[in-house]
């Protein structure tokens, strides 16, 4: 592809190494930025360089946050005595837009995977047993630790790691169910997700 500037190459370059976003996608974002006012486009560039320097995770629960404490963690109206293990900020994202959770988060920040070389050590399963054993006794113990990661191989072997060090603190433990989508037809569904359904089915009500 031929570029009438080389400024205009680099922004290119740049923009179409996103997720999702070709080379032609690229140079039209990069056109439609020149087209812009020229306040605009700076005012993208400055939210652009803030988000990279100056966000930060909780020092809690490891989520993305303005400040030391995400407004979730500090948030009155939580339940502090249930907490739901994610992987990362996208699923954190996706369980408030249901709201059906009033409990708190812990971002692992992956999922155990040997063969990209994620280990346990790799994730904040330690900060996750540290906090737990930090809020024993107190007003804000917690009592049900949530186990809402993805039904891969590598979110069950996560979740079955993180399982065997809970048990040693008598916590309950829980899992989010797995089954036939809403809207979804039985003869579609694979054999596993259709076998979990059975396994965990429920009282019509």
């Amino acid at each position: 592809m031929n570029y009438p500037s080389k400024l205009i190459e680099n922004a290119v370059e740049e923009i179409a190494k996103l997720p999702g976003i070709g080379k032609k996608s690229a140079l039209r974002m990069t056109l439609h930025l020149l087209k812009r006012d020229e306040r605009q486009t700076l005012a993208l560039a400055e939210a652009l360089i803030n988000v990279r320097t100056k966000i930060q995770h909780c020092k809690q629960c490891f989520n993305i946050s303005d400040s030391d404490f995400c407004n979730i963690c500090t948030s009155p109206k939580r339940d502090p005595a249930i907490l739901i293990v994610v992987e990362d900020t996208r699923d954190v994202l996706a369980i408030e837009n249901t709201a059906q959770f009033r409990g708190l988060y812990h971002v692992l920040g992956g999922v155990i995977s040997p063969l990209e070389g994620i280990g346990p050590s790799d994730l904040k399963i330690e900060a996750l047993l540290q906090r737990i054993a930090d809020k024993k006794d107190t007003e804000d113990e917690i009592k049900e630790v949530i186990l809402g990661l993805s039904p891969t191989m590598e979110g069950d072997t996560t979740a079955f790691y993180i399982t065997k060090r809970l048990k040693l603190l008598g916590l309950k433990i829980t899992t989010i169910a797995r089954g036939i989508p809403i809207g979804g037809n039985l003869e579609y569904a694979d054999e596993i997700t259709l076998g979990r359904s059975i396994v965990s089915r429920v009282s019509y009500e």
